[in-house]
């Protein structure tokens, strides 16, 4: 009998509501195996799987405090809680190395969604700071979705489950919504990454969302001539 891996989640926060909240949201929703930490303690962790991190912790050295990290620990996969959503300084700590960041305001689903999207290989941020980091740095730009329209290449049960992505739904959600277990939806994505030339579901929500706007900004723009036309 095979027993059930339980993921291993460090918090780091300086105020002790603020790591009990988080501490509370990641083993109640998630059922993840959380312990609070120090930014010294880290080290003796060995068998964490991420790190959520309150910047108040860390002052003006949080994106060397990242690179260390992530220099010391390449697998440690970071999350970053902040007040501020400035787009430079959620740039900073993705290039230094973290792999989300949330506001201090994320309630308890985006905080448990965020978690989810980081642990499963992706990347977690404001999708206008997101979009930013992929058009700067061309991803997507290349392969089998270029000049395609995401939407079109997806099957009926494929599209739904891009659709939902849209409206922010994490895998348990869309599960959930779609009466199929989260492997199959995680098999869905998969199919869905490849087709898409995208390397993960964040990307691809965001192409997908990018697309969704351009037809729409074309229907409004085509309305009035056609309403001119019947005149």
């Amino acid at each position: 009998m095979k027993t059930k891996t339980t993921v291993k989640v460090g918090v780091v926060a300086a105020d002790p509501l603020r790591l009990l909240g988080l501490e509370t949201i990641l083993q109640e929703t998630l059922g993840l195996d959380t312990v609070g930490l120090t930014i010294s303690g880290v080290a003796r962790e060995r068998k964490l799987a991420a790190l959520l991190i309150d910047v108040h912790t860390c002052g003006d050295a949080l994106t060397e405090i990242i690179a260390r990290l992530r220099h010391d620990r390449p697998e440690l996969k970071i999350v970053v809680v902040g007040e501020s959503l400035d787009a430079e300084l959620v740039q900073a700590v993705i290039g230094a190395g973290a792999k989300g960041y949330l506001a201090e305001t994320a309630d308890e689903r985006e905080i448990a969604m965020a978690m989810e999207v980081v642990l499963d290989g992706s990347v977690w941020a404001p999708r206008k700071v997101l979009a930013r980091l992929i058009d700067a740095s061309g991803i997507g730009s290349a392969g089998p979705a270029a000049g395609e329209g995401i939407a079109t290449k997806m099957t009926p049960r494929e599209y739904d489950v891009l659709q939902q992505l849209m409206d922010g739904r994490s895998n348990r959600d869309i599960a959930k919504a779609m009466g199929i277990d989260e492997v199959t939806v995680k098999a869905h994505l998969g199919r869905m990454l490849r087709k898409s030339g995208v390397n993960n579901r964040v990307e691809l929500t965001l192409r997908a969302m990018e697309e969704r706007a351009s037809r729409e900004a074309k229907a409004e723009n085509k309305e009035p001539k056609a309403a001119k036309a019947k005149r």
